[in-house]
């Protein structure tokens, strides 16, 4: 049986672990002291900061007490701090970061402006708040393909699909953060492969359950995910179980500087 960590793991946190590295590049930290990573899921990023930074010290959130203890199992770093918390009402005092990160987690947090806001209040005058979301709409390619072959099947199921995750599109979460007053803002896209070592790759770990996709996946009885199965089987891999799948993955990246 899975932990929920391990089917994180399988679902989407073997994709972040190739995008965090493209994220630190794009976040410039000057080598910082301090650093907030928000909503750390498995701790991907926060390992990242600590590897690309000697000198970091990462202090790494998560509204999940299984994954902070997950996270703190996997680790023997001792400049990595993993602890639950809420984005949106940090319990830091004022300017106690030297860069607040987050990866992968914006869009899911219920008040985004109001987590921005408290990101900014915990970094210092002159350091680097950032963050990095999945293109649902058209980028993702691995939910994309999912939803474009689920809503063929059933097209009540449109206002499901994960295009309408918010902050997800080019220029949203450049917006958020000049409305917030962050000074220097520019946004990019990250693109990494995702590579399926087969159909069964690609399709199982929906059926854990992870995240929207899998969550309807999951809830299907046969015949209906038999052939959502072979759907996507003949879009992805032309029918063949063993066919390697490569996939792109686009992320939107933001970056602002705290005045």
């Amino acid at each position: 049986m899975f932990s929920e960590t391990d089917t994180y793991e399988r679902y989407m946190g073997r994709w972040s672990r190739q995008l965090a590295p493209l994220m630190l590049k794009f976040a410039r930290l000057r080598e910082p002291e301090a650093v907030l990573d928000v909503g750390t899921g498995t701790g991907v990023l926060a390992s990242a900061v600590t590897g690309a930074h000697p000198g970091a010290i990462v202090t790494a959130i998560d509204p999940s007490a299984r994954f902070v203890e997950a996270a703190t199992a996997r680790s023997a770093n001792p400049r990595l701090r993993f602890q639950v918390g809420d984005a949106q009402a940090l319990e830091f005092p004022d300017a106690s970061f030297d860069a607040t990160l987050s990866l992968l987690a914006v869009n899911f947090i219920p008040d985004p402006a109001k987590a921005l806001g408290e990101m900014i209040r915990v970094t210092r005058s002159a350091g680097v708040v950032a963050a990095a979301v999945w293109d649902y709409g058209e980028g993702m390619e691995m939910l994309r393909v999912f939803w474009d072959e689920a809503v063929a099947l059933d097209p009540e199921l449109a206002s499901r699909d994960e295009r309408h995750m918010p902050l997800c599109r080019r220029g949203e979460l450049a917006g958020l953060w000049r409305q917030a007053g962050l000074e220097d803002v520019s946004e990019q896209a990250l693109t990494i492969d995702l590579i399926f070592e087969s159909m069964e790759d690609y399709w199982l770990p929906f059926l854990d359950g992870v995240g929207p996709a899998g969550a309807y996946a999951a809830s299907l009885a046969e015949p209906a995910r038999g052939a959502l199965r072979a759907r996507l089987a003949a879009r992805l891999s032309g029918g063949r179980d063993d066919q390697v799948i490569t996939l792109k993955a686009r992320a939107w990246a933001v970056r602002g500087v705290v005045g």
